[in-house]
């Protein structure tokens, strides 16, 4: 069984050994965070709370499965929102010290490479990852399930981050990502030149881009802002995966990697998946944050056994 609390979404999977998905449960925040602009952290725990217990009854009866056929329970340990982990962690803790189960604490970015390892279709490694998502976008060199070297990441904002901040300066809703993808498919992406960050190594910027959105903005009348909204946001979109698809390429270069993959919540973003259509894109149901990634992970973690993880801790951050 897995559990993922580390955000805005409260879920819960049941796997099998094997990497087969009987059950995946998610119920997402998305309209309580939505007036805010964002995810409120206390509104998230307070929900977290409520949710758990119902989304772990659902994922069982969706495995037709019971407590007594869990073999081991998978959490998100970190990072993450840290009051949002303690409860993940904490309802974790107390299924498997119920039942005498080991536990295996799981790094929530680990999680979303391995959604790659699920059935039907399962990566090998080794291939060059692209993990972008609404906290973090790394590139990571995955040698084999559960060992990968970071190549680079972001010095500022993540690629998610900057979907999310473009979002509430064009006055989009909560998701941003989703959002901006949405009105870009109506908009001209060559409409405004929007700056691509180059920095050394294959790290990634974001914060320049974001500041040019914010320029562009304040340059246009509310009704030549209304009638170019569309345009701004595919531009705005096409330099962020533009940036995403330039770093990507040249770390396969580097690194001679012949297998591309991508995970992540802005893996399910339509002009990043036609970009790298060439990838190992993760499903569309396993890019956002999700349990079944999290047993997946489960499963190349070391597991604590009874009742040594009582002690374990949520971290918010590397």
């Amino acid at each position: 069984m897995g559990i993922e609390t580390s955000c805005d979404e409260t879920a819960a999977a049941v796997i099998t050994t094997d990497g087969h998905i009987a059950s995946n449960v998610i119920a997402s925040q998305a309209t309580l965070h939505a007036p805010y602009g964002g995810v409120v952290p206390e509104v998230a725990s307070r929900h977290h709370l409520e949710l758990v217990a119902p989304v772990i009854r659902e994922a069982l009866r969706g495995a037709d499965a019971t407590f007594g056929d869990i073999e081991m329970v998978a959490v998100t340990q970190g990072p993450g929102l840290i009051g949002a982990l303690l409860v993940g962690l904490a309802t974790a803790k107390a299924i498997a010290w119920s039942r005498h189960l080991v536990l295996a604490p799981v790094d929530h970015l680990d999680g979303h490479v391995a959604s790659l390892y699920l059935q039907p279709e399962p990566l090998e490694p080794p291939f060059l990852c692209l993990l972008a998502s609404g906290g973090h976008t790394m590139l990571l060199d995955v040698s084999g399930r559960g060992d990968q070297r970071l190549l680079g990441t972001t010095l500022d904002d993540a690629a998610g981050e900057a979907f999310d901040k473009g979002a509430r300066l064009l006055g989009l809703g909560y998701p941003g990502g989703r959002e901006i993808d949405r009105l870009a498919r109506d908009g001209d992406p060559g409409a405004f030149d929007f700056p691509v960050a180059r920095v050394p190594g294959l790290d990634f910027s974001f914060s320049g881009l974001k500041t040019a959105l914010l320029y562009a903005t304040r340059e246009l009348s509310p009704p030549e802002l209304e009638r170019r909204r569309a345009d701004l946001a595919a531009s705005y979109q096409h330099a962020i995966v533009r940036a995403l698809v330039g770093r990507v390429r040249e770390a396969a270069h580097q690194t001679g990697a012949r297998t591309i993959a991508v995970v992540g919540g802005v893996a399910a973003n339509s002009e990043l998946r036609t970009a790298l259509s060439d990838a190992a894109l993760a499903p569309l149901s396993l890019c956002t944050d999700n349990a079944a990634m999290i047993a997946s992970a489960g499963r190349f973690a070391e597991a604590v056994p009874y009742p040594g993880y009582l002690g374990l801790d949520a971290y918010a951050s590397r």
